[in-house]
């Protein structure tokens, strides 16, 4: 017969040896927690490259020749308006000068095409601006030429036309001039309405 372990059976006798069982011990076994690594914040500079004060200085010049171009389709605003004449007058020993060499434009012109534009020496930055201001200046030519063609009359509807057209050309090229001044002096690349795409194609 086969004995249980915990119940003993003797003939005289009898006995319950209740003993319970041993049971496997139970280990609590304690969380261990484990904080989580901070994060490293990783900051990453920019590189700033400003442009060369040369560089600004020369684009700054270049769009003097429009500029200079352009004084002439004011001469209606200044003769309505003489204190805005006023404005211009600190530009005119730099005009004189300007005026005093022969063929100042034409010789602007290919300097700033040729010994600029043309050159991959200078930097892109000049080279745009350098074009876009002889751009601007062959679009400023062309009203006079067809001015010498048409020759309109000294009065009547087309002399009125032709006087609102020279306002127009003129307030457009001060505006142009200021704005690629400014922009050129910080250090940005001035984009002219209908000027800006025709320059950046001869890049």
């Amino acid at each position: 017969m086969a004995s249980i372990p915990f119940l003993r059976i003797s003939p005289t006798t009898t006995t319950f040896n209740l003993k319970p069982p041993t049971l496997p011990s139970l280990r609590i076994i304690k969380p261990t927690y484990t904080p989580p690594h901070p994060r490293k914040l990783t900051i990453t500079r920019m590189s700033y490259n400003p442009t060369p004060a040369t560089d600004r200085l020369i684009s700054t010049i270049a769009y003097t020749l429009p500029f200079f171009n352009s004084l002439q389709y004011g001469r209606f605003l200044f003769h309505q308006y003489p204190p805005l004449a006023y404005l211009f007058n600190p530009l005119l020993p730099l005009l004189s000068l300007y005026r005093s060499i022969p063929y100042s434009s034409f010789v602007a012109f290919f300097a700033l095409y040729l010994g600029v534009v043309r050159n991959p020496s200078f930097s892109h930055f000049v080279r745009f601006n350098s074009m876009q201001a002889v751009t601007l200046d062959v679009l400023l030519v062309l009203p006079v030429l067809l001015q010498r063609v048409f020759s309109p009359a000294r009065a009547g509807f087309w002399f009125k036309v032709m006087v609102w057209f020279h306002n127009l050309l003129f307030v457009f090229a001060v505006l142009c001039f200021v704005y690629s001044v400014g922009c050129c002096v910080l250090g940005r690349t001035p984009y002219l309405p209908f000027v800006a795409d025709a320059a950046g194609r001869q890049i």
